[in-house]
């Protein structure tokens, strides 16, 4: 994996003060690329930014995927686009599918215009697994997805079809990585619509019962961010055709339920704060539009891709704990 390639390659990444952009963001700037940030701010974070911020090989353009100038000013002289940006979460969709709608199919298009019209090599974007909608088989493979089970699922849908039609109508390169429960340091605990592992952590912390929806027992392929980050890496170099166009899981490959997801949190951050172990958890109704489980087949993305993730769940969650508790606490 020679990622040496990528020093002085101009890189734009929309949603960049995001959880999962920052880190990008940080990852190329060590590797010597020039980095574009582009984020409107509605929930990235500034502070996400503060070890680049200053970097002369960074900038920052506060602005929106939903207008169509600002993307093409955005791509202009970029050789890449990681394209992070989209309004994340199931419920937030249901409550607001309009906003959703807006953000991650017309933004989504607005972007893939901008980057063919400025002659960007590659955009690799962020899919999703809630794309799998109600299939039931295990694990999940590209090729076989269902119905999608909420107005989020269906836009991030949207973007692997519009990905596929420009390849077929203006030979315009994509990859989508399709992201299963990506966590880890920088990820926001707080909101209404905070990932589930930041949002227990912050809870066990706080010395609050943590409220697992349904019994538990529905599992995830969680997956540690620096995973992510290297699925981003081996996207943007990749130099074989037949990996270019594609969809690929971007995960461990292993799946937890919930219940152990919190025996892990509970075994881990009591190491800080022992009374964390006694704390009771609550147990309340499943949420409209959750899929009951996850858990994805790697194999194509380590045959075409060369993937091999580097984090386990447990080791990404022990890292992820350390982080929060020296961040956060």
């Amino acid at each position: 994996m020679d990622f040496t390639k990528l020093k002085n390659k101009k890189i734009l990444i929309t949603g960049g003060a995001g959880f999962i952009g920052s880190n990008l963001c940080e990852k190329l700037i060590e590797l010597g690329a020039i980095v574009k940030c582009l984020d409107n701010f509605s929930t990235g974070q500034r502070e996400n930014l503060n070890s680049v911020i200053n970097n002369p090989n960074f900038t920052l353009i506060e602005g929106d995927i939903r207008n169509l100038k600002t993307c093409n000013e955005a791509c202009e002289n970029i050789d890449f686009v990681l394209h992070q940006a989209a309004l994340g979460s199931v419920p937030r969709s249901i409550k607001d599918p309009i906003t959703s709608n807006d953000v991650n199919v017309g933004g989504f298009l607005n972007m893939l215009v901008a980057a063919r019209d400025s002659g960007v090599k590659r955009l690799v974007y962020a899919a999703s697994s809630s794309t799998y909608g109600d299939s039931e088989s295990l694990p999940k493979v590209e090729d076989t997805i269902g119905k999608p089970l909420s107005p989020y699922a269906i836009t991030k849908y949207v973007n692997e079809l519009y990905a596929d039609v420009f390849k077929k109508t203006y030979n315009f390169d994509t990859i989508g990585l399709r992201y299963f429960n990506v966590f880890g340091r920088k990820q926001n605990p707080n909101g209404a619509y905070a990932a589930v592992i930041p949002k227990f952590v912050i809870q066990l912390m706080n010395h609050e019962s943590p409220v697992i929806n349904g019994d538990g027992e529905f599992s995830r392929d969680f997956t540690y961010i620096d995973n992510v980050i290297l699925m981003n890496l081996l996207a943007l170099t990749s130099e074989s055709d037949e990996a270019l166009n594609q969809v690929y899981n971007t995960a461990f490959g292993e799946r937890t339920t919930l219940n152990d997801l919190m025996k892990y949190l509970k075994q881990y951050l009591s190491e800080f704060d022992p009374k964390i172990a006694e704390i009771e958890v609550i147990y309340g109704e499943n949420r409209i539009g959750d899929i009951p489980h996850s858990l994805a087949s790697i194999d194509k993305a380590k045959n075409l891709l060369d993937y091999s993730p580097k984090f386990s769940m447990k080791e990404g969650l022990k890292e992820a704990v350390d982080w929060y508790w020296k961040n956060l606490k």
